[in-house]
C-alpha cells in the first residue's frame, strides 16, 4: 500500500467519528509520528510504498480514535505554544485557549517585569509554567499540583524543553506559604457536575476528572480560595491570572471584585466566549 491509498483508508475508516478536515488533519498527525513524514513529504511522494509492518501501526491507531481515545494520548505528545509535551490520562491535554491565556499573560509582563517569582496553580503537564518559564527566562517559576502523576510528566516536560521550574506537591485547597510571587495564575478544575452531559465522549472517558469538574453547589471553590491565597502572597501591585468557565465571568469578576482585587479585565478568546480573567492585588 502506498501512502496515497493510506490516507483514503485512514480517512475512509474514522469519517463516522470525525469531520473530513478533522480526519484528514489526524492522518497527517500520524504519519509524523509513525513514518516520520511531513504533510509536504506526503503530498510529494505519496506513492511511495508502506514499509513492512507500518500498515499495522496505523490500524491500531485508527481503532483506538474510533474509540474515542484523542490522539494526543495514543502517541504521549501534545504541543503547546511552540513547545512539545510528554501527555498521559494523568493530565489534561493541553487546550488553544490555554495558550491565548500564556500570550495574554507574556503581553502583560514582559514590557515592564525583568524579572520575578511566579506560581502556576494545577500545572497539570507543566504546559503554562513551562511555557511562560521559557521566554521569562529571568524569572523563578514555580508549579504546584495534588497530582503525583501529573508532577511526574511536569518534570519530563521541563526536562524535555530545557528549563527550571520548581514543582511542588500540594492540595490548594490546604496549601499555605510565606513566600512573595509577583504572578500567580491557574487553570482550576471549573465544569460544573450539570455540564457533563455537554462534554465530548473523549474528554469524559480519557480525560482526569478531578482536574475538570467542580460541584455545581459550590463552581467557584477553586477561585475562591486561590483568590485568598494570592491576597496574601502577591507582592503589592502582583497581577493575578485565571482561566474560567465561559459562563461563570461575570460571577468571577464580582468574587475577585469583592475581595478587592483591582484593574480587574475579563477577556473573551478566539471563539468569542468568556475564558480568562487578569486582576491585580491593591498597592
Amino acid at each position: 500500500m502506498n501512502f496515497k491509498a493510506l490516507k483514503h483508508f485512514f480517512v475512509r475508516e474514522i469519517a463516522g467519528y470525525f469531520d473530513p478536515q478533522e480526519a484528514e488533519a489526524l492522518f497527517y498527525m500520524a504519519v509524523e509520528k509513525i513514518s516520520g513524514w511531513g504533510w509536504s513529504k506526503v503530498m510529494l511522494s505519496n506513492q511511495v510504498l508502506l514499509k513492512l509492518g507500518e500498515f499495522q501501526l496505523y490500524q491500531d491507531v485508527i481503532k483506538q480514535l474510533q474509540l474515542g481515545k484523542p490522539i494526543q494520548y495514543i502517541f504521549n505528545e501534545a504541543h503547546f505554544y511552540g513547545l512539545t509535551f510528554s501527555v498521559s490520562p494523568a493530565v489534561l491535554i493541553p487546550r488553544a485557549e490555554t495558550e491565548e491565556l500564556v500570550d495574554w499573560i507574556l503581553q502583560t509582563i514582559l514590557p515592564t517585569h525583568q524579572n520575578g517569582d511566579l506560581l502556576d496553580i494545577g500545572t497539570g503537564s507543566g504546559c503554562i509554567a513551562i511555557s511562560l518559564k521559557k521566554h521569562l527566562k529571568e524569572w523563578n517559576v514555580f508549579a504546584l499540583d495534588i497530582s503525583a502523576e501529573a508532577l511526574a510528566i511536569a518534570t519530563l516536560n521541563a526536562e524535555k524543553n530545557k528549563v527550571a521550574v520548581q514543582f511542588i506537591a500540594a492540595d490548594v485547597l490546604e496549601y499555605n506559604s510565606h513566600q512573595k510571587f509577583e504572578l500567580i495564575v491557574s487553570n482550576p478544575p471549573y465544569i460544573k457536575e450539570n455540564e457533563k452531559d455537554a462534554m465530548h465522549a473523549n474528554v469524559m472517558e480519557y480525560e482526569p476528572h478531578q482536574a475538570l469538574f467542580v460541584s455545581n453547589e459550590n463552581p467557584l471553590i477553586f477561585y475562591n480560595t486561590i483568590a485568598d491565597f494570592a491576597q496574601q502572597n502577591l507582592n503589592k501591585n502582583g497581577y493575578l491570572f485565571f482561566e474560567i468557565n465561559e459562563y461563570l465571568g461575570r460571577q468571577t469578576v464580582a468574587l475577585l471584585a469583592a475581595k478587592g482585587f483591582i484593574h480587574i479585565v475579563l477577556k473573551k478568546d478566539m471563539q468569542g466566549k468568556d475564558r480568562m480573567i487578569c486582576c491585580r492585588v491593591a498597592g
